[in-house]
């Protein structure tokens, strides 16, 4: 029986391609030296994947940023205004990424390629653009580089390929009106050439990945389906596809998927259980399976005898020969190696596993399956242990938490007061002009700050040094807002390291690692939080620095925190318990932090949900349930306060307008919303929804490292007064600035401060 992996976390260990790729972008390396770190990041997770007994080995699945990114450069989709530019392959790479890249001097602003969440993860990908006459050109170079590669290290791989009717779904047309499948014809040309030109290179197998397939599909895209297959296997009849499907179960659509035209399947076993259940049935004889029994996407040990027990009747009546054993999906979704982390305790970490460990559970089960030695019997008898002590560890139940929850009631769910009556108290309290300005929330995390941070992790800085550094860099931002001219003010959060980890570091339940990072987009890398129990807030755990922030100024000054639902996606989540009771827990200790606030002073109070979209089921069948107790625990969050206290809520990079309604449920004062990268379309969800309480569409992508001018964020604005009434509109950046520097950021809110007053002259009712 073989043992399979889908794809290896790209970032490495120690995050040498974060590093290595931003240093890049500083001009400080070299394009070669880049692409060294990169070629060494890949021979090294290859050798590591043969070393763990893999057998089947995945090549395409590393890239400089994303994966959607590369399939759109191998197929030729590039759009005009980054085609007609004359630069080199990697600079027009970086700049449909991020609109910017090392050595090029552009006469104009140009837009980076839309980014949004890949199905329901924190892995964001960059938006194929098609044009309604679009052509494809197939361009197998790095397919085929990396191919090479492993062979040159002696070891066969199994290239990785978006599949073409994912790829399709997942774009946008450049136009009002087609289809983006009518392009499919166009487009399977490309694909047949790029995976011949793959075969042709020496691999027997390619992986196709179609995760489309886990969602509700349309008549035409089944038609685009079988279509696809039914080509690619008449025109490669020597290649073998294992189609990889994965994030949920297949349901209605396992016939469909096992009855295409390719020599192998992939089902994700863990979140599509359900599948396993009819997969004999309906299989092909002949046909290879690869059972997705290892979770792919959180950091939990497997339960390898109840897999075993799940799997065996399957491998029975399939025959060894047919099945082969992976992970769910790609462990990209996951930390590398959990031998890293030395500040966990050994209880929690025999709980857990990472990438490296995964594959180790995945051989550890192919193993088994035929029949163990005593070295297998006693990994098992290891897995069996660390099952036990996590179900019976009194670290994990709260009877005090679960008391609470208990005495959840509606009226702790809702604000005192409709939101017109709210409004009219807080207009009269804050005094804040038509079209008022503000930012998310964080300003540049400079090297100062970050060093503060390391300094007092480590012990070396005092806790009044860091507190009175901290405050300094607090100090210099409120000067900075209010010398600008913003209206609503923020404090910067430099003693946050990221939106979750910070509260997770505070809030009793959750564990953090040292090293268990993550790629979210592009360099961008996050270290979720463990949640491994019950949740609650010991202390509390902003309200210091936003009073210190306060006392700086006289303007209204916000209170930030993550919401309920964001901080419960954004975290390694517990699997022993359903997520909504997760969420109500957090949402309880975020309330107790919203309280002590308001009673702190503060009028201004936000809470981030920029996950919430993220967290919708891949089935609409699903979503009722999810955007209940989703809403249910902002709500209980945020409903504490008096009407004089203004809620805000953001939300960014991802499609509003099946969730309007939701959305406008929250009930927060204000809302904003990533908007610019899209020129304000995302605003289309309000054309036929009166949104009823006021919201900030961003106004320029902080992702870019571009100042945009005063005038194109006027134009933004303007276009957003089309659709909203005047009154409705704040100002604002489309997310965080935290990752930007401090001479972007300047000019850029500047900028933003002059398109407001432009607009409070000419657009204000």
């Amino acid at each position: 029986m073989l043992s399979a992996n889908l794809g290896f976390p790209r970032i490495g260990k120690d995050r040498e391609l974060k590093k290595a790729v931003e240093s890049y972008w500083s001009g400080a390396t070299s394009e070669a030296q880049l692409l060294e770190v990169a070629a060494h990041l890949r021979a090294e997770h290859w050798r590591l994947q043969l070393a763990a007994g893999i057998d089947s080995i995945p090549s395409n699945d590393f890239s400089l940023y994303d994966q959607m990114l590369d399939m759109s450069v191998a197929l030729g989709v590039i759009p005009p205004r980054f085609a007609t530019l004359d630069v080199t392959h990697l600079q027009r790479y970086f700049l449909m990424a991020r609109g910017q890249a090392p050595g090029v001097q552009l006469p104009h602003e140009i837009k980076a390629l839309e980014m949004t969440k890949w199905f329901d993860t924190n892995y964001h990908y960059l938006t194929p653009e098609f044009e309604p006459n679009q052509t494809f050109t197939p361009d197998a170079t790095k397919p085929l580089a990396e191919l090479r590669e492993a062979q040159a290290l002696g070891i066969a791989t199994r290239p990785v390929v978006i599949g073409p009717v994912t790829y399709l779904s997942l774009g946008k047309l450049r136009s009002a009106t087609g289809d983006r499948l009518d392009l499919l014809d166009a487009l399977l040309p490309a694909y047949v050439e790029l995976l011949r030109q793959i075969s042709t290179a020496g691999a027997t197998w390619v992986q196709i990945d179609e995760p489309i397939l886990a969602t509700d599909l349309s008549d035409k895209q089944r038609e685009s389906l079988v279509a696809a297959y039914r080509t690619i296997a008449a025109e490669l009849p020597q290649l073998n596809v294992m189609l990889a499907t994965y994030f949920g179960p297949l349901a209605e659509n396992l016939s469909l998927a096992a009855n295409l035209s390719t020599a192998g399947l992939h089902v994700d076993l863990v979140r599509g259980k359900e599948d396993a259940a009819s997969l004999v049935d309906v299989i092909p004889a002949g046909k290879v399976v690869s059972l997705g029994l290892v979770e792919g996407r959180n950091i939990w040990r497997t339960n390898a005898i109840a897999a075993l027990a799940f799997a065996q009747p399957l491998v029975d009546q399939l025959g060894a020969d047919r099945v082969q054993i992976a992970p769910s999906c790609s462990l990209l979704h996951a930390p590398v190696d959990l031998d890293a982390e030395t500040d966990l305790d050994d209880e929690l970490k025999s709980w857990l596993a990472f990438g490296k460990q995964k594959l180790a559970e995945v051989k550890l089960i192919a193993t088994a399956i035929l029949g163990p030695d005593d070295a297998t019997r006693a990994a098992l008898e290891a897995n069996r242990q660390a099952m036990i002590s996590r179900q019976t560890s009194e670290r994990v139940i709260s009877p005090q938490v679960q008391g609470r929850v208990a005495f959840v009631d509606e009226h702790m769910q809702r604000r005192r007061s409709s939101f017109p009556q709210r409004r009219s108290v807080q207009q009269a309290s804050l005094g804040l002009p038509a079209f008022p300005t503000t930012t998310i929330g964080s300003f540049p995390q400079t090297a100062e700050i970050r060093q503060a941070r390391a300094k007092r992790r480590k012990g070396e800085l005092s806790h009044e040094t860091y507190v009175a550094t901290m405050q300094a860099q607090i100090r210099e931002v409120i000067a900075f807002q209010e010398e600008v001219g913003l209206d609503l003010l923020v404090h910067g959060e430099p003693e946050r390291n990221d939106m979750v980890e910070y509260f997770g570091e505070s809030l009793a339940g959750f564990a953090i690692t040292r090293n268990g990072w993550v790629q979210s987009y592009g360099s961008r890398c996050v270290k979720p939080p463990i949640i491994y129990g019950d949740v609650s807030r010991p202390r509390p755990m902003t309200v210091e620095w936003i009073e210190f922030a306060q006392s700086c100024s006289t303007k209204p000054v916000k209170g930030m925190l993550t919401g309920p639902v964001t901080i419960l996606c954004w975290s390694f989540v517990r699997d022993d318990q359903p997520r909504s009771e997760t969420a109500r827990q957090i949402a309880l200790a975020i309330r107790d932090e919203v309280e002590d606030l308001e009673k702190a002073g503060v009028r201004v109070i936000q809470i981030d949900e920029p996950a919430l979209r993220e967290g919708l089921p891949l089935r609409k069948r699903d979503w009722n349930a999810y955007l209940e107790w989703a809403g249910d625990s902002f709500r209980l969050a945020s409903s504490v306060v008096a009407d004089e206290t203004q809620i805000h809520t953001h939300m960014c990079y991802c499609e509003f307008n099946d969730i309007i309604e939701a959305i406008a449920g929250l009930d927060a004062d204000v809302i904003s919303i990533e908007t610019s990268r899209s020129d304000m379309e995302l605003l289309d969800a309000f054309v036929d929804f009166r949104y009823p309480n006021e919201i900030g569409p961003g106004v320029f992508d902080i992702h870019s490292p571009q100042a945009p001018t005063s005038e194109s964020m006027f134009r933004l604005l303007t276009k957003a007064a089309e659709v909203l009434n005047p009154s409705q509109i704040w100002v604002n950046p489309d997310c965080g600035l935290k990752t930007r520097k401090w001479e972007e950021v300047r000019p850029a809110l500047t900028n933003m401060v002059k398109a407001a007053e432009a607009a409070r002259q000419s657009l204000a009712t």
